[in-house]
């Protein structure tokens, strides 16, 4: 699945006043556009908006963020004070959840203790079955060490819903954490081993004992990172689809149980699954041969506290977050209570939140006028390929195919989510999440040998971002999305065909990246394009990911333009589809071009698109972003793009010697 950006949950506002949408207070009119369009459009704002001390970064996604949570605030705490609300509905199960882990009196009471037995069951084990036995059960509460299980539509024949085995158990954001050798990789990797080192503290562990703990998983780690695929790598489908048959399986890995971990999470009868990376799996199988049963003990248990320390007493909560949030991404304070448990409880039970969201806060017209968008971002497209030079009759007709069988789900689902099985109590917060853990873990499993669920969602209602999904050729734009600045009700036509009209291209386009390509119409992993078609393609994405190794993020850290190539790929291609469906509505008479403050329709699609990226964003989380993140930094998706497009040339008179000049031949012409 493919997203927009890794973004917050903003909400329903007031409306801005009209042609607004584009402010130019906010503008830095020193700075010429055909030199730096982003400083220029963002550029007083940046100055103006420092990044607040409880977040990473700060941005236009931010302060949407900041009025949706205020909404969603007023939904929770009404849901936590209503006593009436009936018992095991949507309303109590979400009020009881937020309210116990707003209640940090009895959380600092309790510490540990709500995860005593989960800690018994690793401390007693005795043998590899036990161990796999284990394993097995803290899948089902959310625990993910050593691998990742979960179920899912199989890559190649899409009707079809599958077992899934990929990497995982590692506790360092990516695997070059564990090996790479520069001043700053070190540094996180002695702050990370304090970090486990004060956990076992915290748990109770004497100095010495926790000491050779924190050593024990590090090592362990290091040793599974050193077998796990680079991120670029993970981007291939074709290269992580490895079907096997148990048979299969069992050979591989015959040092894992299999049989017995199926049996743990509670399924059977099991014929074939998918190992994503098959090295990996061999580094397991040899670990459960070499690594000691006290060494084992020790990094499940700190897989569990790794995993929950956020959701019990202050003392791990803010251990946690030293590590994860101010050494990973520099962030100064931790958040608010309240805003951290609006986001577990919208993670847990996000269509029960989200219901209640819809219902209060979100009107039907945005739904119906951004439906009208998406038909003409549709046509567009269709044109567009129709028109391409570079690719032959036989693959267009492939690619129509695909665009007309695109699946659109806007604002909410038509069917929502049964949460008749999660048991919500009062008892502690931390036992709810594991609650809601194993009801997320058994509803994911219960889909073998069922069709496959073509309404599901995988984002909640009041989400800010969007999505494209290969195997459902689906486009989903969540209710969160479809407000200012993204769509605006009072703003100019283009000002919305150069946000919303960009978004949608963009998802759109994520059918047609260098991921998505290799997915036919129907959802199915497999070529449906000529090989010369094939080999102009990837020479053109080829000229894009260049483009972006140039970029120095930070220092001397550049931009991966192969790990971030299918979201740079969708926005140029987003951008591209947008402009000429706002020309095309224009032509038609269902869009107007109209001139504001100075600035033309075509500038303004322009102008749109970039103050949607204005993002200030401290060194740390920068840092962690270019290695592990499939998104450019913001500043290079708006400069990226917008350097290959004539028509961004053309809009703001950008010639030869302007630093947003790139020479024809080295521009990026796609879709």
């Amino acid at each position: 699945m493919t997203n927009l950006m890794n973004a917050g949950t903003p909400g329903k506002s007031g409306a801005p006043e009209k042609n607004k949408a584009i402010n130019l207070a906010n503008f830095d009119t020193t700075v010429s556009p055909r030199n730096d369009f982003y400083q220029y459009v963002n550029g007083t704002w940046l100055k103006n908006n420092p990044i607040p001390p409880t977040e990473n970064s700060w941005g236009s996604f931010n302060e949407l963020r900041e009025k949706n949570l205020a909404n969603l605030r007023v939904v929770l705490e009404d849901a936590a004070k209503d006593k009436n609300a009936a018992s095991g509905s949507n309303k109590q199960k979400i009020g009881d959840f937020y309210s116990t882990g707003m209640d940090t009196v009895k959380r600092n009471a309790d510490g540990a203790k709500p995860l005593d037995e989960v800690f018994k069951r690793i401390t007693s084990m005795k043998s590899n079955d036990d161990l796999v036995n284990t394993l097995g059960y803290l899948h089902t509460i959310g625990v993910r060490a050593l691998f990742s299980f979960y179920v899912g539509q199989d890559d190649k024949i899409s009707t079809d819903i599958i077992c899934n085995f990929n990497q995982g158990g590692l506790g360092l954001p990516d695997k070059d954490y564990y090996s790479n050798t520069d001043e700053n990789s070190v540094k996180i990797r002695d702050e990370y081993l304090q970090n486990i080192n004060k956990m076992f503290l915290l748990l109770g562990d004497d100095v010495q004992k926790a000491a050779t703990e924190a050593s024990a998983v590090l090592k362990l780690e290091t040793e599974l990172a050193k077998a796990s695929r680079s991120r670029v790598d993970l981007r291939d489908p074709e290269l992580n689809y490895n079907k096997k048959t148990m048979a299969e399986l069992k050979t591989m890995v015959p040092a894992l149980n299999w049989d017995g971990y199926f049996k743990a999470i509670g399924v059977s009868g099991i014929k074939e699954v998918i190992v994503g990376q098959p090295d990996f799996f061999k580094e397991v199988n040899s670990a459960m041969q070499n690594v000691q049963m006290e060494d084992w003990k020790t990094y499940l248990r700190w897989n569990v506290i790794n995993s929950f320390a956020s959701d019990i007493s202050d003392a791990f909560v803010m251990q946690d977050f030293h590590f994860y949030e101010t050494i990973l991404s520099g962030t100064k304070e931790i958040k608010p209570l309240w805003k951290r448990c609006l986001s577990a409880t919208d993670g847990m039970m996000g269509e029960a939140l989200g219901q209640l969201y819809v219902d209060k806060y979100f009107g039907a017209d945005a739904k119906k006028r951004v439906n009208i968008m998406v038909d003409n971002l549709i046509a567009t497209y269709k044109e567009r390929i129709n028109k391409l030079d570079w690719m032959s009759t036989e693959t267009k007709l492939k690619a129509i195919e695909k665009l007309n069988l695109v699946m659109k789900k806007l604002a909410y689902p038509d069917k929502w989510k049964d949460y008749s099985a999660l048991d919500i109590k009062k008892d502690s917060y931390v036992a709810n999440v594991m609650r809601g853990h194993t009801f997320s873990f058994k509803r994911n499993i219960d889909k073998l040998g069922k069709p496959v669920d073509r309404m599901e969602w995988q984002m909640s209602p009041p989400t800010v971002n969007a999505y494209y999904n290969p195997s459902l050729n689906e486009i989903v734009f969540p209710a969160g999305i479809m407000q200012s600045p993204f769509f605006d009700a009072s703003a100019d036509d283009a000002v919305n065909y150069g946000s919303m009209g960009a978004v949608i291209g963009h998802e759109l386009t994520h059918g047609f990246d260098d991921q998505g390509c290799q997915f036919d119409a129907k959802g199915n992993l497999q070529n449906w394009w000529t090989e010369d078609d094939k080999t102009k393609f990837k020479a053109k994405t080829e000229i894009l990911a260049k483009q972006f190794d140039q970029y120095v993020a930070l220092d001397t850290l550049h931009v991966n333009g192969h790990l971030t190539l299918g979201e740079n790929i969708a926005d140029l291609g987003g951008l591209t589809i947008a402009y000429y469906a706002y020309k095309k509505a224009c032509a038609d008479g269902t869009a107007k071009n109209e001139k504001v403050d100075g600035f033309t329709g075509e500038q303004r699609f322009f102008l749109s698109w970039a103050q949607g990226w204005r993002t200030n964003m401290r060194p740390e989380s920068l840092r962690k972003l270019v290695k592990t993140n499939p998104h450019s930094p913001g500043y290079f998706r708006v400069l990226g793009p917008l350097s290959n497009l004539k028509e961004f040339y053309d809009a703001f008179g950008v010639k030869a010697g302007d630093k947003m000049y790139r020479p024809e031949n080295e521009r990026a012409v796609i879709w």
